[in-house]
């Protein structure tokens, strides 16, 4: 046992301050929840779009039969609930009364509150807690009260929690039982990293942690309300000045990429294999997502690609004014795009190798892609299922209108069909891999040696040693 780690009150038992981090879609399910709550930590559902069975227990397909954008959007819904339901179900039998199991959620995901009071009602007594972050969550809060379970809202500065506390979770303080501090330079998926702060300057998570819970303490919170370090956690000896620390309070980890490699883990071999393949460096903080927050994942071909993509931009102006004074005669059909010299030279340069396309950004600048691109482009943003609360890509919002009102955006990509196709056997290549900067660890690691892929309990058993 790893020295001064001790056990916390979860769900009025004991449970080991380890929680496996949520990560959709499907890339944590029933069986990764169940076995680490078996372990004696709190396991996490996904509970963005998950999976759900037939009765002979075969993956049930997501394929959306409805003609419009909103129609499509129910149809995600009931799927999303579905989905969750049956794999809290499962990881409860899993957990066998041990430890516990929450569920996690993306605020800004389509139908957010919806689904999770539809996976909540279904679920009463077998869900201890939701995590819920990629977002502002106001109303977090007021949904847990509803259904007398625990919220631990993911936050990554303490701005951001002075903000949810003074507006909302101060009226149901009895049921925050931890606040995730997600360091937005390390973590994996989809982070808090404000315009303020820089991607290419990471900051050290101590007084970060220390002035959360500063803020903690300012609205009365007891330092026995735990905040989980999320983002970077691989080996518990790395973190030994924050354990039994007065000026921290209790700290509890989250472990969300090193859970990815295990014998439960639901994601295919191929991905696992990769994941052990990593090398320093290897994963981009980028903001690529639809979603238009950063987020963090393997710099594979497809995420070259869409950097590549946007390197192939150039500004317009539908008249001739200042230096926009050459008419663009490539790519586009019509005659007001006015673009620089150099600008018509680079296009011209790009049509010449392939790129004979040119596409309209909402920030009037056009992106040059290849037929095939536009028509993948074209039929992803056409196929659109609102998974999001507002989607860049498509300009779907889950509004009145269904619309956020801006030109789909072409530099980014339609989220729901790469992650639904890399949980699901799809190239690792040619799909978005989320992972944590931590990553290129696998190779390191020697509890890894020789293509080594433990159980969840293995892997637990080994954090609890410190390593």
């Amino acid at each position: 046992m790893f020295k001064g780690l001790k056990p916390i009150i979860y769900n009025g038992q004991e449970v080991w301050p380890l929680i496996e981090g949520g990560k959709g879609v499907a890339a944590t399910n029933h069986a990764s929840a169940g076995a680490w709550a078996a372990a004696g930590g709190i396991g996490t559902v996904s509970a963005v779009n998950a999976d759900s069975y037939d009765a002979e227990g075969r993956i049930i397909p997501q394929v959306y039969r409805a003609l419009t954008r909103r129609e499509r959007h129910e149809e995600l819904i009931e799927y999303a609930i579905e989905g969750a339901v049956q794999q809290v179900q499962r990881a409860w039998e899993l957990a066998g009364g041990r430890g516990a199991i929450n569920i996690n959620v993306l605020w800004e995901m389509g139908g957010a509150q919806r689904v999770l009071h539809g996976v909540l009602e279904r679920t009463r007594g077998m869900v201890a807690g939701v995590t819920c972050g990629a977002g502002m969550p106001y109303k977090l809060s007021e949904i847990a009260a509803h259904y007398n379970v625990s919220y631990l809202p993911i936050v990554s500065s303490g701005r951001a929690f002075r903000a949810l506390w003074k507006r909302a979770y101060s009226k149901a303080a009895e049921l925050l039982s931890a606040v995730v501090y997600e360091d937005p330079w390390l973590a994996g998926g989809h982070n808090g990293l404000s315009n303020a702060e820089d991607p290419r300057a990471p900051q050290d998570p101590y007084p970060r942690v220390q002035a959360l819970r500063e803020t903690m303490r300012e609205g009365g919170i007891s330092d026995d309300v735990p905040i989980v370090m999320a983002g970077g956690v691989w080996h518990l000896r790395d973190w030994n000045d924050w354990i039994d620390n007065p000026e921290l309070g209790q700290i509890a980890f989250q472990f969300g990429t090193r859970p990815l490699l295990t014998k439960e883990s639901p994601i295919p071999e191929a991905w696992k294999q990769k994941l052990m393949e990593i090398e320093e460096g290897d994963v981009l903080l980028h903001r690529f997502s639809p979603t238009g927050f950063y987020s963090s994942a393997v710099r594979n071909p497809f995420l070259r690609n869409l950097e590549a993509r946007s390197e192939r931009q150039i500004p317009f102006s539908t008249q001739a004014a200042g230096d926009h004074t050459f008419q663009l005669d490539v790519g586009v059909k019509g005659k007001n795009f006015w673009v620089t010299r150099g600008d018509l030279l680079r296009a011209r340069e790009w049509f010449g190798q392939g790129f004979t396309d040119a596409l309209k950004t909402p920030d009037n600048t056009l992106v040059f892609v290849t037929p095939a691109e536009k028509q993948e482009i074209r039929k992803d943003q056409a196929d659109c299922m609102g998974c999001l609360s507002q989607c860049s890509f498509s300009s779907w919002a889950d509004t009145e209108t269904n619309s956020t009102g801006r030109l789909a955006d072409p530099r980014s990509f339609c989220i729901q069909k790469t992650l639904q196709d890399i949980a699901h056997g799809g190239e690792t290549d040619r799909n978005l891999m989320f992972a944590g900067h931590a990553a290129y660890k696998f190779k390191r690691d020697p509890f890894y040696s020789n293509g080594f892929v433990p159980s969840v309990k293995q892997l637990v058993d080994r954090i609890l040693t410190g390593d």
